[in-house]
Order: structure tokens, then C-alpha cells, then sequence
């Protein structure tokens, strides 16, 4: 007994020595500067944080770096839309005009139809960005609809503002409370925020362009369901465990982050149907893949990307967070270094939705 466990851990060894030795590889051919990533199937999981927080320096990552998450936070905000449906607090199927009057929607009588089940699966006929989202201005330009809402499928971060700023106004707290409240503290996520904490300048990720030069850290100020989440991979994965077992959701909410909301298809005129192998669930996407059906997600803040992908029929989990612009170009051959060869859909609809 004694030896099969002796052989079993240099086995385990052996494995995970070739798979950082690839996963560095792969950093240095596709100019990431710095990665943290976790792959977890059936309870037991493998930890990589590799490279630099900042190119030029010896500042190497560790499992504590702290990460822009990017789009990665909207699954934030629809568990925590989610967690408020369940106390009785948000009809999904409501008009969220009718729980607040947003301001940059007045002019726009057909946002009348917009309700939360509609800003979750990408469906409120909303650009993604009506102006730079940082930009003092952009907080009261006017917001107008490029389709009818309901119509077709039209990724939309000021959908998700849209949704965070109702939330915000029936609790009368801020996003970051919130989340605070319903995710961060139960799921004991210590590193994460959606805005700045001065003891993350201790141990924070610059961004990096194309070309592999440093960026800047961005402080956020203020809290935005749409990109401002800062975290690391240990405390995502634990967000992501979570959904998997459904905690801290009722059964029936739990399955609205696994039965597509629509089919996801695309709006183009004409309206072209998109890969039959893609969904949209309530705040992830879905895909069925070689591996068995999928929920996934992408993340990017242009020098800071990350990617997700989980398979609830094997319990498997991966999750990456790069500080590079280049950190998507990973995908393909991460999926395959730790799911294995397939064909798992996400990053060629992606490729097609951008």
C-alpha cells in the first residue's frame, strides 16, 4: 500500500511539473506577462500563479495577487440579483424602470420592457458601452436602445449598471456592500472588491499592453457590476464552487444559472441565428461541448483578461486570470492541457462575437 501511494504522488508529481513547465511555456509564445489559474475536478485541484505583476521587475505572482476581473464581475452581480429574487426582494420579470426611474433612460419609452431575466441573459437591446465608462460624463449621457428589447441577443454592460443601479436603489446600498453581503463575506472571498482597498497596493497586478509594456493599476473609485471586480483566482474558483452546488440559492433559482434564458442569437439584420451549440442562462453563458455541457464566461479590460469554464456533468473547473491583454489567446490550449483535446465552442463564438 505504502508504495502504490509512494508511486501515485511521484505519478501526481510528474504530472503537475509538465503541465507548469507547458503552462510557461505558453505564457512566453503568447507574451502573457502573468497568470494565476485553477483547475479543480471532483474536489481535488491544481494551483499555478506564474510570471510577473509588472514586466521589467522581479515582482513574481503569487496565489494572493490581485487581479481585474473584468467582465467576470457580472457573474458577481447576477448571483447577487439572484440572491435578492430569492428574498422576495426583485421580480425578475418586472420592469426595473418601474423599481427606479434610471435617469439615462427617460428619453427611451421603450425601455419600459427591460426587466432584470432580460439584463441577465443579454437580451435588453442595449449597447455594451454608450461612452467610455470612466469618463465623469458618461454617468449622465442619455442611454438609448439599439433593438427591441427581448429581440435578440446583444451583450450589454450598461444593462448590467441598468440592473446595479436598481439593486442599489431597492437595498440602498451600493454594489459593493452588497456583494459584500451577499457573496464576498458568506463565501469567505477576503481579496475581492468592486473597488479599490489600499491594502491591495501591497500586492496588485499592473495591466500590459499587446506588446507586453506595463499598463497602469486602475483604483476604482466606484463600484461597476460591469468590469471594476478585483480578485484572485482562489477566491473566484471558491465564487464558482459555489454556483455549482447552487449555495445560497433556492433549487429552482440555482438551475437558472444552468437552463438557457435564450439562444443567445446574435442581433444582425436579418436576424442570423448563432452557433446551435451556445445558450445564454441567467448571467453565464452555456455550451455543449465534446466534454459535456459547459457554463463559461469571459473577462476584458483590454489589459487584463480572464476565462472561466466549468462542467457541472464532471465537476470540473477552470479558471484563469491573466494581467495581459494577449491572456485570452490562452484558451484553446489551456483547455486542452487540463480538460484535454475537444472541442468546447466558447472562444471561436467569442472570436465571432467581437
Amino acid at each position: 500500500m505504502k508504495n502504490i501511494l509512494t508511486l501515485a504522488l511521484l505519478l501526481y508529481s510528474f504530472v503537475t511539473t509538465a503541465q507548469q513547465a507547458e503552462l510557461t511555456a505558453l505564457l512566453k509564445k503568447e507574451n502573457v506577462t502573468g497568470i494565476q489559474l485553477i483547475y479543480s475536478k471532483k474536489g481535488e485541484t491544481t494551483q499555478y500563479s506564474l510570471g510577473l505583476r509588472q514586466a521589467g521587475t522581479t515582482q513574481a505572482i503569487d496565489a494572493n495577487t490581485i487581479f481585474q476581473a473584468a467582465s467576470l464581475g457580472k457573474v458577481v452581480l447576477a448571483y447577487t440579483a439572484l440572491r435578492l429574487h430569492d428574498q422576495g426582494r426583485l421580480d425578475l420579470d418586472k420592469s426595473l424602470l418601474s423599481y427606479y426611474p434610471y435617469p439615462r433612460l427617460q428619453n427611451e419609452p421603450r425601455a419600459q420592457k427591460i426587466t432584470a431575466r432580460m439584463v441577465l441573459g443579454h437580451t435588453t437591446g442595449l449597447p455594451n458601452w454608450a461612452g467610455y465608462p470612466l469618463a465623469e460624463s458618461w454617468k449622465t449621457s442619455a442611454l438609448h436602445l439599439q433593438f427591441a428589447p427581448d429581440s435578440c441577443w446583444s451583450y450589454s454592460g450598461e444593462g448590467y449598471v441598468f440592473l446595479q443601479k436598481t439593486l442599489e436603489h431597492l437595498t440602498g446600498k451600493s454594489l459593493e456592500q452588497l456583494a459584500q453581503q451577499e457573496v464576498f463575506g458568506p463565501l469567505k472571498m477576503q481579496n475581492s472588491s468592486f473597488i479599490w482597498q489600499s491594502r491591495f497596493d501591497q500586492n496588485a497586478a499592473f495591466g500590459h499592453d499587446k506588446a507586453g509594456q506595463p499598463t497602469d493599476i486602475k483604483r476604482f473609485e466606484e463600484p461597476n457590476g460591469g468590469f471594476s471586480l478585483l480578485t484572485t483566482a482562489p477566491d473566484y474558483h471558491r465564487f464558482l464552487q459555489a454556483i455549482a452546488r447552487g449555495k445560497g440559492l433556492r433549487p429552482a433559482t440555482a438551475k437558472l444559472l444552468t437552463n438557457p434564458a435564450n439562444d443567445a442569437n446574435r442581433c444582425t439584420t436579418p436576424l442570423t441565428p448563432t452557433d446551435a451549440r451556445i445558450a445564454w442562462a441567467c448571467g453565464v453563458g452555456l455550451a455543449a461541448t465534446s466534454h459535456g455541457p459547459a457554463q463559461w464566461h469571459w473577462g476584458d479590460n483590454g489589459d487584463f483578461r480572464g476565462f472561466f469554464m466549468t462542467f457541472p456533468d464532471t465537476k470540473e473547473t477552470l479558471l484563469f486570470l491573466t494581467n495581459s491583454a494577449n491572456g485570452l489567446r490562452l484558451t484553446d490550449d489551456v483547455l486542452r492541457l487540463f480538460v484535454g483535446p475537444g472541442q468546447y465552442q466558447a472562444m471561436q463564438w467569442l472570436s465571432e462575437e467581437k
